[in-house]
Formats: structure tokens, sequence, C-alpha cells
């Protein structure tokens, strides 16, 4: 492992996340988990990455879950459901993890992306819920709540093509109005896509069904042990979003700062 305090002096600062009311009107059994890794490398070997992926696919290729029933699923069911509440046919924009199992079943694997993509790509096909990896280097905040439209999106691999989301639709956002996402999960943009040489990373697990808490805690407990070959010692922070805790700051010493 490369010597990563080093590498990033100057690089912590606060960061901070937050949902709107109008996400949990929507959303009341939304709960989200965070990890912030102010210092992670995408460059080491991730041999056991591409075998947890395979192992992952192959779980899901052996199950009876198949294409026309995706939407059975607990999770995925919960999410369509959500989707259709902020005006979005789930079925022409399906969630992230329903759009990985779709692609597995499909086509039998997913893209091999980076070190740290495979990963969430794995866990979110292990517990069929929206796993995402956040370059946040280029941004200060982040704010999930209804779009106004004149938010700019610029889609992963484009360069000043950008869009702009229909009013209503849930996306992520920053205090300059660019959108990191469009219908909530479905798409992430270019600007906070994690590249080969990413080093400041967030890291999103969201639910929206009934069991969300269970599942969010215990999958985000998972993944940051996962990620500690891919991080300095002990900088990882967890903190968890939901109805009662819908704000929250990770400080630039490393702790957190609570929101009520």
């Amino acid at each position: 492992m490369r010597e990563l305090s080093n590498m990033h002096v100057g690089s912590r600062r606060s960061f901070t996340v937050e949902f709107t009311n109008e996400v949990f009107t929507i959303a009341p059994d939304l709960y989200v988990g965070l990890i912030h890794a102010p210092y992670v490398t995408n460059l080491d070997k991730d041999t056991a990455v591409h075998a947890l992926l395979r192992h992952m696919e192959q779980e899901i290729l052996n199950s009876e879950v198949r294409r026309d029933s995706i939407s059975e699923l607990p999770t995925i069911a919960a999410w369509r459901k959500v989707y259709s509440q902020f005006g979005i046919k789930p079925s022409r924009y399906p969630c992230a993890a329903e759009s990985l199992i779709r692609r597995v079943i499909e086509r039998g694997s997913l893209p091999r992306v980076n070190t740290l993509v495979n990963l969430c790509n794995a866990i979110s096909l292990k517990v069929c819920t929206p796993i995402a990896a956040c370059d946040i280097s280029d941004v200060q905040e982040l704010v999930i709540r209804s779009a106004e439209g004149n938010e700019r999106f610029l889609p992963i691999g484009k360069v000043n093509e950008y869009e702009f989301p229909v009013p209503g639709e849930i996306i992520y956002v920053d205090k300059s109005e660019r959108a990191h996402s469009r219908r909530w999960n479905w798409r992430q943009s270019d600007t906070i896509k994690v590249t080969s040489e990413s080093s400041q990373v967030l890291f999103t697990i969201e639910a929206v069904h009934k069991e969300a808490k269970v599942l969010v805690e215990a999958t985000t407990y998972l993944l940051n042990e996962l990620l500690q070959p891919f991080s300095d010692a002990g900088s990882c922070k967890l903190a968890f979003i939901h109805r009662e805790y819908p704000v929250h700051t990770f400080n630039s010493g490393g702790g957190v700062i609570n929101h009520g």
C-alpha cells in the first residue's frame, strides 16, 4: 500500500450531506449510510475485489431471480414505488441496483470499471439496493432535494454537453447548482464519477423499504471493512441519515459534527 497520509496533506475539509424534508415525504422509510473516505487509492491490486464481484454475479445467475421478477424483490419494489411517487416511470428509469441486476441476468456480468466502483457494484448485487462511490474533491456539500429544473447535469463521458433535470425529480446537487445525479440514483454525473485517480470519496448506501435501517447499517459496516485495504488507517468515518437525522457534517479534523 502506498503511503497515503503524505500524499493528501491539505485535503482535509468539512463536508456536509443533507436530505431535505420533501425527500422523506416521498420516502418516509429512507435510511442512508455514508462513508467519508478522505484518503483512498484505486491503484492497488484488486484481485480480491474482482473475485468478489464475480461471485456476486454468479449468485444472481444461480438464484431464482429473472428479468421479469426483479421488480418483486422487496428492496427493488420499494424503490419502484418511490420513483413513481416523484413522477418517474421505474420501468424506464430503474434505480441503480435494479439496473445492475438486470444487466447481470441479461449479459452474465458487469463491466469492470475500477477497484472502488467494482466493490460497490459487488455489494449492491449482494443486498439489492443502490450503493454509490462519489469523487468529492470538487464538491463541498451535497443536498438531496427535488429539482427546480435549472440545475446543470453533466452525463458521464460528456464534455460540456449538459442536461437539465425535470422539475420535481430527486437529485443530488451542490451549492453551485450542479446536479450530480438524475432521477435520484438512476445516473451519476461525470463530475463526481470515481476514477483510478480519485482520492477523496463519499460512499452512499440507500434503501427505502420497511427494513431499510437494518440492511443499511449492516451493509455500511461491511463496506467500511472491505475499504480498509484501500484507505489510510482510521481515516474513514461513518454516519447514518434518516428522518430524525437528515443532515450530517464530516469535519476537517476527521471526526463528525452532529446535527439534530
